[in-house]
């Protein structure tokens, strides 16, 4: 086209391209932005060797061969939504989605219904009868995975004790698991099954005797930090994807322990607002749970959460260095499973980091925590010293 003067002007893009691009800009390219996915390592590779930014340049973040992404329990109130956003990450070219045939609908179904997304990703779906065993039925579902989320189990039901969620969860644990170690050992297992605090230490120690990997076995605990990352930002009114709060310890109650003096928003709250804060985030899962009438608990955000550490997972696969936390075998402390801090690169966790300066407040919930945290472990390890892995 000649525009006046007789200079030729740019030809103008339609509507439909730019949305084309926005798109791809959205969905396919890895932005570095701090507190979205993980923390200031997203900018790592823009970085010239004297620490100044270089202009930016967008790197596609899909690998030429992408990743094989299992959820088992897929067809489940934390499984569907989570089954969902793994779907849409552009690192996954195979998602396969395992549930019972109780399943409050077939994976199968589930599967279809994902199949439509605009994506280059194959969805398949796979049953199993109750009372199967899954090392029996999984060699296709599990062969040739990166990476098993494994949002499994049952609720705590009224009137059943902690040992009671524990034996019955840890038996449906065990299963897949140890179809993980014959189909896919070297896969990075996301496990969200109640007690979070007690099952991944009996799961990781039962990869140890089989010869495994057991930092491997990895437990989820996103969601706290998610959490801590909202309130923060309420309080603040400061947005939430600028905020990290590294949260240790455990996966429940007094062994959530959020480390707010070691984010830059955070620690501008006044100190006597801090337990309350504490609390907060301790109870978060609870208040969800009253909120529901009782009728369902934290689905919705735990599948966001596990899919900000699943995505994390693959980016390091990919060999883009990610940080988070996550629950897994540890020696930050004296005890030997732990929440902080980890790196994750090719081959899943390369580095578990240390805790950091803590606030007096901070120093003193560790201590009470590790007292709980420590009986937890050891119902894991209890279990495993009578088991083993097929």
């Amino acid at each position: 086209q000649v525009g006046v003067g007789g200079r030729r002007r740019r030809p103008a893009v339609d509507a439909t391209r730019a949305r084309a691009w926005h798109g791809f800009a959205v969905h396919s390219l890895e932005l570095p932005r701090r507190g979205a996915m993980g923390n200031a390592s997203c900018l790592e590779g823009v970085r010239g060797a004297s620490g100044l930014s270089k202009p930016f340049r967008p790197v596609p973040v899909t690998p030429k061969v992408g990743f094989k992404v299992c959820v088992c329990g897929g067809a489940g109130g934390i499984g569907q939504p989570l089954s969902l956003l793994m779907g849409m990450d552009p690192n996954v070219k195979e998602l396969c989605i395992f549930d019972l045939n109780i399943a409050m609908v077939p994976p199968e179904g589930v599967a279809k219904d994902l199949s439509h997304l605009e994506r280059k990703c194959e969805v398949k779906g796979y049953s199993m009868e109750v009372g199967k065993n899954p090392i029996d039925h999984l060699e296709e579902c599990l062969t040739g995975c990166h990476l098993v989320l494994v949002p499994a189990g049952v609720p705590r039901k009224p009137g059943m004790t902690r040992d009671d969620l524990f034996k019955t969860n840890a038996g449906i644990a065990k299963g897949i698991v140890e179809a993980c170690a014959k189909f896919c050992p070297d896969a990075v297992l996301g496990m969200i099954v109640n007690p979070v605090n007690s099952v991944v230490p009996a799961m990781a120690e039962l990869y140890k005797k089989k010869g495994l990997d057991p930092m491997k076995i990895v437990g989820i605990t996103t969601l706290d930090i998610v959490r801590a990352n909202k309130f923060v930002g309420e309080i603040t009114n400061k947005n939430p994807n600028f905020i990290n709060v590294p949260v240790i310890g455990g996966h429940a109650g007094t062994t959530i322990i959020p480390l707010f003096s070691q984010d830059k928003v955070a620690k501008t709250i006044p100190a006597d607002q801090i337990p309350d804060l504490d609390k907060h985030v301790q109870n978060a899962g609870t208040d969800v749970v009253e909120a529901k009438g009782g009728k369902g608990s934290a689905t919705l955000s735990m599948a966001y959460a596990g899919a900000r550490f699943g995505k994390s997972v693959l980016a390091g696969l990919a060999g883009r260095r990610r940080v988070e936390c996550a629950y897994c075998m540890s020696d930050v402390t004296d005890l030997p499973y732990f929440a902080q801090k980890v790196v994750f690169g090719p081959g899943g966790i390369t580095k578990v980091l240390p805790l950091g300066e803590l606030s007096d407040h901070e120093k003193t919930r560790l201590e009470e925590a590790k007292v709980q945290l420590k009986g937890e472990i050891e119902t894991g390890l209890e279990y495993a010293k009578g088991e083993n892995l097929a």
